[in-house]
């Protein structure tokens, strides 16, 4: 839960003209006081807010308090601790402020990083009687990790220490200090007192010795990070719907500007394609759109894109990787632990990963750092991460909306991390030549290699006919092997489920398997559902020109009708969850090789259909020259 100040009208989110800033710091050092004064101060609040706040305190035997402004919770009023991330809007002489007032107790540090993450800048409160505590440090160090260099230190009830230049310049220095360590240098240091309002707004008086600005002074002084659409384009791919007969692949834009006729690329995977038309919600089609806006992307071709790529320019992609070194904070009571598979979610992407290695865990109060083989809660560490398949992704420091992520376990997020740095996919493999070509495979053959892809609703005889061709084709000297679906599943994709990422990654892998074979000088006959045209198309890519296309496009009342392994039963039935034709969409190819209608063709039929096809396709030309007239 958020608190609301019922001030100056506000929008739901930080809006282009917002400058957000998060106040962080020690628990007790007065954070929600010094936002509740800068709201007071700039005007924020209307007079009956600052009536109805000042019973509120009465009631608590109090003055006015300002940090019950942030502090809505009944648990935060009664025990002083802000647990949840409060925005607020005021404005400065120069910009209008979205703040976030960030809890500073170590058992709230999630929403900590929840407000630092969204904020060009930070306010750092640190107690002048108290010091530089442990959660001084600790926010610090997570500032740095999420790329806050924008730092002002206010140090607060200076009016404690009785003004003390001394005590300011003591705590400056080991602030600096420890600051430097970090590749961070705070903008100003202002001494000041939150509850009565000395250097909040206005320079005060009670310290004639400082010469600097304000606090609003110094926040109008600080420069706003490049806008997002000063960024390279990156559009995180929501969803990919029909249009007709075209593919159209929605989402919002995180940097950058996308306009008609622009080149782009599709990562992972590097296809590349022109922007034909442009949507956004609630209008009409348009020929540029920017940062924040989500749009609907027609492409001139039908390549191949799923829910978690990033759209980008050709010039200035996204990197691609499996591997990826993090620097990581951890949040869960439970240790994150070396080797362990977590949930990783990137964008719009969610695979498993694996923790392949703490190098550093971190501490805080001295920067030290030793490997390690757990990681604590509320622990901060570099380690590195290794993706069951390959990313799109920047580092921090290129682009921080596309360099961040989080870990899931058990459906809960455990821990934050930014991209230090990847490791590109294969960058560690060299390559291996095949020790025969496969024109001199084809020629001890009597053929070349090709992929025969049988696609169609379960129960439109994929199997049946696949095992017959493969059958038929050796009597007439074709070295064919079948990949069966099922089968397939048994082993190289047992680790699948039936999630449109998986679905995409069963049909990769089996696409894979399949132009290995047809390297070797085999035809591999593929019988798979494979019921996404996308996911077909990027077999297609995968085994290059050698891939044909075969529909078998018997109704859904006759494969139901048929159905040989219960498996429609079960999904009229309510038992069998994302069943193709029942509770999950089959896309119809549009330009197969060859089309058979297995509910009106037989078996022999088809079967010698199939068989033509191949040897068209993969026969050398002039040998096996009766094979027409032997099907």
């Amino acid at each position: 839960m958020s608190a609301a100040v019922d001030a100056a009208p506000a929008p739901a989110a930080l809006s282009d003209t917002a400058f957000p800033v998060v106040i962080v710091g020690h628990v007790d050092h007065g954070k929600s006081t010094l936002v509740g004064r800068l709201l007071h101060d700039t005007g924020a609040i209307p007079a009956a807010r600052i009536a109805a706040l000042r019973e509120q305190s009465s009631r608590r035997g109090l003055d006015l308090e300002f940090s019950f402004l942030l502090d809505s919770l009944q648990i935060e009023r009664d025990q002083g601790i802000t647990v949840d991330a409060a925005q607020v809007w005021f404005r400065g002489a120069r910009r209008r402020y979205a703040v976030l007032d960030a809890p500073g107790h170590a058992e709230f540090l999630r929403n900590m990083v929840t407000g630092a993450a969204q904020a060009e800048a930070a306010v750092l409160v640190v107690d002048a009687e108290q010091g530089v505590g442990e959660q001084t440090r600790r926010h610090l160090y997570l500032l740095s990790i999420l790329g806050v260099s924008n730092i002002v230190v206010a140090l607060n009830k200076m009016d404690r220490v009785d003004w003390s230049e001394v005590r300011y310049e003591a705590l400056k220095a080991e602030l600096a200090t420890y600051l430097d360590a970090l590749d961070l240098a705070a903008k100003e240091v202002v001494p000041l007192s939150a509850r009565h309002g000395d250097n909040v707004v206005d320079r005060s008086e009670a310290a004639p010795w400082y010469r600097g600005p304000g606090l609003i002074g110094a926040l109008d002084a600080l420069p706003p990070r490049p806008r997002p659409t000063e960024l390279p384009l990156r559009l995180p791919v929501q969803d990919v719907y029909r249009l007709g007969d075209k593919r159209v692949l929605v989402g919002r834009i995180e940097t950058g500007r996308l306009g008609l006729g622009e080149e782009v690329m599709l990562a992972p995977g590097g296809r590349t394609a022109k922007v034909l038309s442009l949507e956004h919600w609630g209008g009409e089609g348009r020929s540029t759109a920017g940062a924040g806006e989500s749009v609907a992307v027609l492409l001139d071709r039908d390549v191949f894109a799923e829910r978690g790529q990033i759209l980008g320019p050709v010039a200035a992609a996204p990197g691609e990787a499996h591997a990826l070194t993090v620097r990581l904070f951890w949040l869960d009571g439970e240790p994150l632990l070396q080797g362990e598979r977590l949930t990783l979610r990137h964008g719009t992407t969610e695979t498993r990963a694996a923790v392949e290695a703490i190098d550093a865990v971190i501490d805080v109060d001295t920067l030290t750092s030793v490997p390690a083989e757990r990681l604590e809660r509320n622990g901060v560490a570099r380690a590195r991460l290794r993706a069951r398949r390959p990313l799109a992704l920047d580092t921090y420091g290129a682009s921080p909306r596309t360099g961040r992520g989080v870990l899931v376990r058990n459906h809960r997020i455990v821990g934050g991390f930014v991209v230090e740095a990847l490791e590109a996919a294969g960058s560690n493999l060299t390559a291996v030549e095949a020790p025969l070509t496969q024109e001199e495979r084809a020629q001890a053959n009597g053929h070349r290699g090709g992929v025969l892809w049988l696609t169609g609703l379960s129960g439109s005889g994929k199997s049946t006919l696949a095992t017959r061709a493969v059958r038929e084709l050796a009597g007439r000297g074709i070295q064919a092997t079948l990949l069966d679906g099922d089968n397939l599943r048994r082993g190289l994709n047992r680790d699948l489920g039936f999630r449109p990422e998986d679905r995409a990654e069963n049909v990769r892998r089996t696409a894979e398997a399949a132009a290995l074979i047809a390297d070797a000088g085999l035809v591999a006959v593929v019988a798979l559902i494979s019921p996404m045209a996308a996911h077909r198309a990027e077999a297609r890519r995968i085994a290059g020109d050698r891939f044909r296309e075969v529909y078998l496009s018997a109704d859904l009342a006759t494969c139901e009708a048929r159905d040989p392994k219960g498996l429609y039963r079960r999904a009229r039935e309510d038992r069998l969850a994302d069943f193709t034709g029942i509770s999950a969409p089959y896309e119809a190819p549009l330009d197969a090789d060859l089309v058979l209608d297995t509910a009106v063709i037989d078996e022999e039929s088809c079967t010698r259909r199939l068989v033509a096809l191949t040897l068209k396709a993969f026969r050398l030309h002039g040998a096996m020259a009766n094979a027409d007239h032997a099907v």
